[in-house]
């Protein structure tokens, strides 16, 4: 039991990580090192409006959650039943389900509170050295990754535990119910994603294009109604959203491992004491893998260390390379501990050694998906500087290229993922790919603090604005913000690269599970009429959710324009500086614009699967998956550079380049920014969360698709 009392612990300390580094930012005083009264008194002010502002969204948007989540549990108590046990399996899957939404909530909370807190202290920070500034933001965003993945671990092992006592089932069925826990985070983060993301771009567009570029005023300056929405916005989608995002891919990844190797280690139990104790270490690996990269994550932490301004970006980029080569170390000497030195999986004749090569080419490719990320959306390099460059012939340019740019950028990470969909599957079949997938997101803890990092220091950056604390304590914030842009750029490009590999073998759970139920299914034929029709199908849906959520921030923003240039034109004062904007009434907008919004690419997500799966059967569902998965990954991948590439092309101007601030190609940027926004941070990352949640959701419905599935076409035939 060795492996059960590992877990936990390091959970905890992951959580004690968590705390500690909390206690230490909100001891810093909201307006610690203010010059006057009146600048303390407005850093208050602001810092209130923002986390009442995130907090309000919240609230709501849980109430929202609470209703669905307890209606969808009561379906999955009903609908799932094994035939091959005496359990309805039903009953505990459901449980699983509720307590993997609750624990994804509480992970989200945590990262948007600490958020709220750091921002405003990562501005005052700013004002005694940009490290102080920096240290704030990193750890702000640190709290949020130890956080996050202390609570996956112990989440997954206490259901691993819960249900093994209460359930006398089948180590393969065990798994299956466990999965419940991982459908349960999915299932939030499909509201954190879509219901966040349509918020942030909401208000974000509305400040743009009414503040920036009709009346002409700076960005985050405190004229502008919408200022507090868009910089609420950057918690509730950025950090929230993106918190149970990666939360349900960590324990998605890990249940996908967890079923499909459930068969192999329950075999090694058979010889006794000793045997039985081997194969709950092998089973337990998988949840290993995540909690090992707790002090690891924590030792790259503290190695690095940010003096002057030139180190900022570096260093976040060190701390990914360092934390995968620490990562590398540890988890050989992992692998040969927890695993056989050879076992059969799938028929398959596997040893240690290969699944360590599986989790190192995931390791591997997760690290080259953010190199090649940070080439087509970071301004030092060519891409972007191409793209500033054609705003000098206007915005229809601007767009025309960083479309192209988006395109092309989806190469090179396609390519990276299908070694690591390749190499994997040749060592260890679908085992080694979901181990792949945990080595993509085995450096999860900094990769969620430097992205973290980056809507923490966009928000100390507004804050700085509105708070009039002068140009020098801007600039440094903006030396952190610019950083942020890229690492959230990163960021977002590691998560759609593992969200396709945790698909991938969510995918091959599913077929598993379903082999073993289904005596007349046993095999997937690619020509087979269902399959191809159903792959067909599968290709649309990442389009029409893409079209969904992008129609969603342009309804909601269409509202934050009227309001913003409603109250340009009625409340006296606002230019003058005399006048005070109705920020709660931006705020108010743009959270209940983003939960009307958000209602339809849910069902979209939710119900494809059910209905394809009841209707036409396995076959169909198979395809269906398959052609969403390989369409939507592409897709996701290419607006999120897409829209990275143009916020960064409009900074690089802004840096002074082609005439700087105020010219017509820095208005072009600001246009194709705005255009980009919804793609990168709504469309583009909520594209995870489709592939992930159809696929997670199939594998847990297996047994209802095995037993009712196919109505239609039974009827047909």
């Amino acid at each position: 039991m060795l492996s059960y009392i590992l877990i936990f612990a390091l959970g905890l300390f992951g959580l004690g990580v968590a705390f500690v580094l909390t206690r230490g930012i909100v001891s810093i005083p909201v307006d610690y090192e203010a010059e006057s009264p009146d600048e303390a008194g407005r850093l208050k002010r602001m810092h209130k409006a923002i986390a009442d502002g995130a907090m309000a969204f919240l609230t709501q948007e849980y109430k929202y959650i609470a209703i669905f989540m307890l209606g969808f549990a009561i379906v999955i108590g009903f609908a799932i039943n094994d035939p091959s046990t005496e359990y309805h399996e039903g009953i505990y899957t459901a449980i699983s389900f509720i307590f993997g939404g609750v624990i994804s909530l509480a992970a989200g909370f945590i990262g948007m509170r600490i958020a709220t807190e750091g921002n405003v202290r990562t501005a005052t920070s700013a004002r005694k050295s940009i490290a102080d500034a920096f240290k704030v933001a990193l750890n702000s965003g640190a709290v949020m990754g130890f956080g996050l993945v202390g609570l996956t671990v112990i989440g997954l092992l206490i259901t691993y535990l819960v249900m093994a006592a209460v359930m006398d089932v089948s180590n393969h069925v065990l798994m299956e119910v466990v999965a419940g826990f991982a459908l349960g985070g999915s299932t939030i983060a499909l509201f954190g994603r879509v219901g966040g993301g349509i918020y942030t771009k909401a208000a974000d567009v509305g400040a743009d294009l009414v503040g920036k570029v009709e009346a002409g005023i700076p960005e985050d300056d405190p004229r502008n109604p919408a200022v507090i929405a868009d910089n609420v916005g950057d918690n509730v989608g950025d950090v929230a959203g993106m918190g149970s995002d990666l939360f349900g891919s960590v324990a998605e990844s890990t249940c996908a491992a967890m079923v499909i190797g459930a068969v192999a280690f329950a075999a090694i139990s058979m010889g006794g004491s000793m045997a039985e104790e081997a194969s709950i270490l092998a089973n337990m690996y998988p949840i290993l893998i995540s909690a090992i990269g707790i002090p690891v994550s924590l030792l790259t932490i503290l190695l690095i260390k940010v003096r002057k301004a030139e180190d900022v970006a570096p260093a976040l980029k060190k701390m990914l390379i360092l934390a995968s080569i620490l990562m590398a170390v540890a988890i050989y000497f992992l692998t040969i501990w927890a695993l056989p030195a050879e076992f059969v999986i799938e028929g398959q004749t596997v040893t240690a050694f290969q699944v360590y090569l599986c989790f190192l080419t995931g390791l591997g490719a997760g690290l080259a998906i953010g190199l090649f990320t940070e080439y087509y959306t970071s301004h030092d390099f060519k891409p972007v500087r191409e793209l500033a460059d054609s705003c000098e012939t206007g915005a229809a340019t601007n767009i025309i290229f960083g479309l192209a740019l988006g395109f092309k950028s989806v190469g090179w990470s396609i390519i990276a993922i299908a070694i690591a969909v390749y190499i994997p599957f040749t060592l260890a079949g679908m085992y080694g790919v979901a181990v792949a997938a945990l080595g993509m997101l085995g450096t999860l803890v900094v990769g969620l603090a430097i992205d973290a990092y980056g809507p923490v220091s966009d928000n100390a950056g507004g804050i700085a604005e509105m708070a009039e604390m002068g140009e020098e304590i801007r600039d440094r914030t903006d030396v952190l913000d610019a950083a942020g842009n890229t690492t959230a750029a990163i960021g977002k490009g590691f998560a759609i690269g593992s969200a396709i590999l945790t698909a991938l073998a969510l995918f091959a759970a599913f077929i598993t599970r379903a082999m073993y139920l289904d005596e007349d299914f046993t095999t997937l034929e690619l020509l087979d009429p269902m399959v191809l029709t159903g792959l067909f199908v599968g290709t649309i849906l990442p389009f029409l959710f893409s079209a969904q959520t992008m129609r969603a921030v342009g309804a909601a923003a269409f509202e934050m324009i009227e309001e913003v240039r409603r109250q340009f034109r009625t409340i006296p004062g606002i230019m003058e500086g005399t006048g005070e904007p109705d920020y709660k009434r931006c705020v108010a907008i743009s959270t209940k614009a983003a939960l009307r919004q958000m209602v339809a690419p849910s069902v979209l997500i939710i119900g494809s699967p059910l209905v394809v799966g009841f209707l036409f059967g396995i076959e169909a569902l198979a395809g269906l998956l398959l052609g969403s998965l390989l369409v939507g990954g592409g897709l996701a991948i290419s607006s999120s550079n897409s829209g990275g590439a143009w916020d960064n092309a409009k900074k690089y101007i802004e840096k002074g380049h082609l005439g700087g601030k105020g010219t017509e190609a820095h208005k072009a940027a600001v246009v194709g920014d705005t255009v980009g926004d919804p793609l990168k941070d709504t469309s583009g990352p909520s594209l995870n969360i489709l592939i992930k949640l159809m696929a997670i959701l199939s594998l847990v419905f297996v047994p209802f698709f095995v037993q009712y599935g196919g109505v239609l076409t039974r009827f047909l035939n």
